[in-house]
Formats: structure tokens, C-alpha cells, sequence
């Protein structure tokens, strides 16, 4: 599974309705334009358009059954996602520790500094 960030998948995912509908998805099972629309405060065309961009990057896959076609959520392409997000969460905590323990090595640094120059004076 890559950890490399895929900036399509992650702007499919960084819209509150997609990530409704994902919910919605995951826990109902498979669902309509129509039915999503209903749980929804945006209209069924909006919701299509929502569920293109989701298909469009793998989140989602439509199955036809009679006029409808009916969207279930990739789980593989979910969890794709969820390890892309944990490797850039873990790559922020590394870069946050690192820039405390420069601030705290700078501080180290200034209180030194202001005791050898109350000593001298």
C-alpha cells in the first residue's frame, strides 16, 4: 500500500458533503443519487456531480441496477487514504518535536546567556 500522497484523492476528500456521503455509504451499504439526496441538504444533481468526483478517484464504484446505478465505498481505496493521512500526520508530529526542541534549545540558550550577564555585571 503507497503512502504517497495523492492530492486528487485527498481534494475528493477534503469536501464536507463527499465526506458525508461517504459516511452515509458506509453505514447504509449501497446507495442511490436519490437516497443520498433524501439525507442530504444539497439537491439529487449536486449529489451526482459529488459522487463523479468520488468515482472519478476510486472511492466509490456505481453498479447499474435498472435505471439507477447504485454507489458502494472502495474500502481499499478508503484505507489508501486513511494511511496517506496517517503517514502525513506522523511526518508532522516529526517535524513538530523537532521544532520544540529547537525552541527549547533556544530558550536554553537565552537563559544561559541571561545569567552570565547578570554574573558579569
Amino acid at each position: 500500500m503507497s503512502t504517497t500522497v495523492d492530492d486528487g484523492l485527498w481534494s475528493a476528500i477534503g469536501d464536507p458533503i463527499r465526506r458525508s456521503m461517504i459516511d452515509l455509504l458506509l453505514a447504509g451499504g449501497p446507495g442511490t443519487a436519490t437516497s443520498l439526496s433524501e439525507r442530504l441538504p444539497v439537491t439529487r444533481q449536486a449529489v451526482s456531480k459529488h459522487l463523479a468526483v468520488l468515482d472519478r478517484v476510486g472511492l466509490v464504484h456505481a453498479a447499474p441496477a435498472g435505471r439507477e446505478r447504485h454507489f458502494r465505498v472502495d474500502e481499499a481505496q478508503l484505507a489508501r487514504a486513511v494511511a496517506q493521512l496517517s503517514a502525513v500526520g506522523a511526518a508532522w508530529d516529526a517535524r513538530l518535536r523537532r521544532i520544540k526542541r529547537l525552541a527549547e534549545a533556544i530558550e536554553r540558550n537565552r537563559n544561559d546567556n541571561h545569567r552570565n550577564d547578570n554574573r558579569g555585571a
